[in-house]
């Protein structure tokens, strides 16, 4: 697990067109915005400000003034997951869009403008898994990385990895990474040898409270504090902080549902 955004500056400055391909950005939709906004305020430090509208409530989470993600409301006539979804450059979403259904996915919304921000998809993968495709215009995405309370890694639970990693080395051009003897059924994405995503897949386990799905992981200080704090603010720890490759990790929901994982970097 590495920074996957590659084109993202921590040190401040503008940030530049995210390579096609690249995960460029991440996006929450909610039954109660404010009452979301209180939560990720309170476990990530970001401030809200009012963002495109296009697809209902929308603002967008700010880190230091920089963009890190955003946060819309659930259509009330759509029966939609509350969940966190990556969004992948592309740029053309709408030749991007063709590759999609022409590979066997969907797409569910769009493509269409963002005001002046950028032009958006959103589909699924044919395991149905959904994501989106962000082609930047004012807004690149994601424009801060690798400090605490930003998007450090994007992994999606699969029922079989080599069939569904396909789909997306199509779509946007990936690489495999050949899969550890240890740990078979795990796919890594590389773009221009960089890794930017992994496909993990669980065989004929079942996925019991939902299909396949992506999981945003975030970056912060120290994994067990932020435990505590996400149960303190109402959320829910579904795997415990435990020490892997790639630093120490733990999964969790927010209060209404939504899962994300936090790790915190090897020292």
């Amino acid at each position: 697990m590495t920074d996957a955004r590659g084109n993202a500056r921590p040190n401040g400055g503008a940030p530049a067109r995210h390579t096609p391909g690249t995960p460029c950005w991440v996006s929450l939709t909610v039954h109660g915005l404010e009452a979301t906004e209180e939560f990720y305020g309170a476990l990530f430090g970001w401030e809200f400000h009012p963002g495109p509208q296009q697809l209902g409530p929308y603002v967008r989470a700010l880190l230091d003034g920089r963009e890190v993600a955003g946060m819309g409301v659930l259509p009330p006539d759509r029966e939609l997951p509350v969940a966190w979804t990556p969004y992948f450059a592309s740029d053309d979403v709408d030749l991007t869009a063709d590759v999609v259904r022409s590979c066997g996915g969907t797409v569910g919304v769009g493509p269409l403008d963002a005001a002046d921000a950028g032009r958006l998809a959103i589909g699924s993968d044919p395991g149905g898994a959904v994501f989106g495709v962000w082609q930047a215009a004012a807004s690149p995405g994601t424009a801060v990385s690798g400090v605490p309370g930003t998007p450090a890694w994007n992994e999606l639970t699969t029922f079989e990895s080599a069939r569904t990693a396909k789909f997306y080395e199509t779509v946007f051009g990936y690489d495999e990474e050949p899969a550890l003897p240890a740990d078979p059924d795990h796919v890594t994405l590389r773009l221009n040898g960089r890794p930017v995503a992994g496909v993990r897949g669980v065989g004929r386990a079942p996925l019991r409270d939902r299909g396949p799905h992506w999981t945003t992981y975030f970056t912060v200080a120290g994994a067990d504090d932020a435990v505590e704090r996400v149960l303190r603010l109402g959320g829910r720890l579904l795997t415990p902080p435990h020490d892997g490759p790639h630093g120490r990790v733990a999964t969790v929901t927010d209060p209404e549902g939504a899962r994300f994982a936090v790790v915190e970097s090897p020292r």
